[in-house]
């Protein structure tokens, strides 16, 4: 390639590295993505511990009981029949045959039989809990716990004639486990098609379509092997694998459907292969650089959270995207250098004409048009929407991902609500933690004594309350049952009265003692508290850093603010979405869901920091091409008319990936996958169409030239996002490119 490096901002010397050597690059790559998938697959993921789950007051509880070995992994096996009660032979034959078997089994320890002395036995007698526990914390007993599932299934083809079924958190974990691999390989399934099926429509030709699909998944796969390594020291959420595959299939066919377009473009127009690969790496290129950057930055603000679900998504989405980014700047470029104008083979005749009509880029230049005749009624009507969308966002609760979140039609959710209902204590349950140096006696026991005595004259709460102590005394661990599913009201209402009323009037007086509750209402509580403490710091610093990069990049004071309000309002209306439909429940049967009264806890500022992120990349890329003709000496209305034009369609493709990719997981069984899906497809969906299409055109219109306001102390910025003259970008020998300003853009 002709032109020194030098001449050229980063991504362009990246472009001039890669395809001067695309056999290094490429194959470097591949290799690159091979190890690092093999090594995470011999590493494995480790997952983030159940006591690391909670925050606050209820993590201080968590830690306490697993200190103390009150927290072992446990499990039952409920074992019921309609006709026989406990007293039958057959049925006490059972029990002490499921006893047998699980004694026998590696792992299993502290096996208690309901036919002892103060087993758990139903008020009838038709049911009984043989309870036993897995060696090992959560995860380990998530690995050891098939043997007992195997053990009392034979237990169950031995005695045919009753319920013979297991619950724990082990098999519970290992069922929401496979559950999430499943909805995984679905998603895959799905999301590969459906993007081929857009790229074909967008580039009419199989090797252009393939181009930024392998960029995607080769991405995706080296962002999962990398974030396993590192995963026995920072353990990860089991969602993040659904992340990692949702953003890094997203942004890495996106910025591979930026730089691949204007590459094509640049060709069209009549440059040469080396120039336009040059000229797309130094616009396109130029705009995914800082998009990826601004993406990073937004991801980061997780991290301020302190809390290990939020960290672990960060860590994801941050390695992700900077492969994701990576690829396209680097290995991109090096294929585009080998393939030259083969990159068209494959051409599909009717795609290729549809791509070649004009009749797509009129709709939008009549509409951009349209929209800057009557700016101000554009922005009243469509911002009105907007905020219209987002008013049910104000009434917005989170809640704690649980069993609700789960197909009910599994089998361990069907024997966790046969559990429930017989055994109440093996349901919803707060848990009251008290140390002390004595619990068992004393101003303490006293006041546990005290505490049980208001509970049962409650009916804020269920019958049934345990207690147990830690071996050396010092640690009490009161198991209240509570009505509802653990977030709701009802539950909600039992928390409020133990943690305000009952605690603080009997055990909590005792000095010396630390009290302290945990359970699905507290940990709810304590993860929204918590959030809500470091939420202005999270916006501050996404703010904050978006508006410094973008600062510096426009060289404008405006852009920026415009930039931050328009992805606000498009945030705020897919909250307004989100609450409409999984929070009151509207479009249960069409999505296949039951509602729960919220949206799960950690979806909020992962949307944030997500969709800030995203909705900068179609921010980023369009203003890079209105600011590219404006500096060519376009007006600003006509820079934006263009712009907009030239920059359409592929923005119009490049939503449409990410929306066919985030709405395949609405089709899948997890609901907090559902909520996830649904979220980002409609931000995107309206980020591309109202956002971009009509209150950015409309907003710059009523700006005009106060668009690029600088103020004259802020002068001394680096002009790193100044354009050069198109001829700066050509080759010796290049053919001049037809100047902007008198004729309009090659088709897109």
């Amino acid at each position: 390639m002709s032109v020194p490096p030098k001449q050229h901002n980063l991504a362009a010397r990246m472009a001039v590295w890669s395809s001067r050597h695309h056999r290094k690059a490429i194959w470097g790559w591949l290799g690159l993505v091979v190890i690092l998938v093999a090594l995470g697959s011999a590493v494995g993921t480790t997952q983030i511990s159940d006591v690391d789950q909670f925050s606050g007051e209820s993590h201080r509880a968590e830690v306490a009981l697993h200190r103390a070995g009150l927290r072992p992994v446990k499990e039952v096996v409920f074992v019921q029949s309609d006709k026989l009660t406990v007293k039958d032979p057959a049925f006490r034959a059972a029990v002490a045959d499921v006893s047998r078997r699980l004694s026998g089994v590696k792992y299993v320890e502290h096996v208690r039989s309901p036919l002892r002395p103060g087993g758990d036995v139903s008020a009838d007698g038709h049911a009984a809990l043989v309870n036993f526990e897995i060696a090992g914390d959560s995860n380990e007993a998530r690995e050891r716990v098939d043997p007992t599932l195997a053990a009392v299934a034979a237990a169950q083809a031995r005695h045919p004639g009753l319920d013979i079924e297991q619950f724990g958190s082990a098999s519970a974990g290992k069922a929401v486990t496979a559950t999430i691999g499943d909805d995984l390989k679905k998603a895959g399934e799905l999301s590969l098609p459906v993007t081929l099926i857009i790229l074909l429509i967008t580039f009419g030709s199989l090797v252009a379509a393939g181009i930024p699909l392998l960029i995607g998944i080769t991405s995706v796969m080296a962002a999962l092997g990398l974030v396993a390594l590192p995963s026995g020291l920072l353990p990860v959420d089991a969602n993040l694998a659904a992340v990692v595959l949702m953003i890094g299939l997203a942004v890495g066919v996106d910025y591979s459907l930026f730089y691949l377009r204007r590459e094509r473009e640049e060709r069209a127009a009549g440059r040469s292969e080396d120039g336009a690969l040059i000229a797309a790496a130094a616009t396109s290129g130029r705009a995914v650089l800082i998009s990826g950057t601004t993406v990073i930055v937004a991801m980061a603000g997780m991290l301020i959270s302190g809390d290990r679900t939020f960290i672990s998504f960060a860590e994801g989405a941050i390695l992700v995207v900077a492969i994701a980014m990576f690829a396209s700047l680097t290995v991109l470029p090096a294929m585009l250098s080998w393939l030259g104008d083969r990159v068209e083979k494959g051409r599909i005749p009717v795609l290729g004409r549809r791509r070649d009509a004009a009749g797509r880029g009129r709709f939008w230049v009549g509409l951009t048009g349209g929209v800057m005749r009557r700016p101000g009624v554009s922005i009243v009507l469509a911002g009105g929407l907007l905020v219209l969308l987002a008013v049910p966002a104000l009434q917005m609760k989170v809640v704690t991902s649980g069993i609700d979140q789960l197909p009910q039609d599994l089998p361990i959710i069907k024997t966790y609500d046969k559990v429930r209902a017989v055994f109440p204590s093996q349901g919803v349950t707060a848990t009251v933690v008290v140390q002390a140096d004595d619990v068992h006696s004393g101003a303490t026991a006293a006041g546990i004594a005290a505490l049980r005595r208001r509970v049962a004259g409650s009916d804020a709460f269920r019958p049934g309350t345990e207690v147990s102590y830690s071996a050396d005394g010092t640690v009490a661990q009161i198991d209240v049952p509570t009505p509802g599913n653990g977030t709701d009201a009802p539950s909600v209402r039992g928390l409020d009265e133990l943690r305000d009323t009952i605690i603080p009037a009997t055990v909590g007086r005792v000095d010396g003692t630390t009290v302290n509750v945990s359970g699905d209402a507290a940990g709810s509580r304590d993860f929204a508290d918590q959030l809500n403490s470091r939420l202005p710091l999270i916006f501050a610093f996404v703010f904050g850093l978006a508006f410094l990069l973008l600062l510096v990049t426009f060289r404008s004071i405006v852009i920026p603010i415009k930039a931050i309000i328009l992805n606000l309002l498009s945030i705020g209306a897919a909250y307004g979405i989100l609450v409409l439909v999984f929070q009151k429940g509207n479009g249960e049967s069409l999505i296949g869901f039951t509602a729960i009264g919220g949206v799960t806890n950690w979806l909020p500022l992962f949307l944030f920091v997500v969709l800030f992120g995203l909705s900068m990349d179609y921010h980023v890329f369009i203003l890079s091409r209105v600011r590219e003709l404006h500096d060519r000496g376009l007006s600003t209305d006509e820079a934006v008319r263009l712009g907009i034009a030239s920059t359409a369609g592929t923005v119009t493709s490049a939503a449409a990936v990410m929306v066919g990719v985030f709405a395949v997981f609405v089709t899948l069984s997890f609901l907090d996958f559902k909520e996830l899906g649904l979220g980002l497809a409609a931000a995107v969906l309206i980020d591309a169409t109202i956002v971009r299409g009509i209150l950015l055109p409309a907003s710059m219109k009523v700006l005009g030239d106060w668009n690029w306001y600088l103020p004259g102390w802020l002068e001394w910025l680096p002009r790193v996002g100044a354009q050069r003259d198109a001829a700066e970008d050509r080759g010796p020998g290049e053919p001049e490119v037809a100047d902007p300003q008198r004729h309009a853009p090659a088709p897109v």
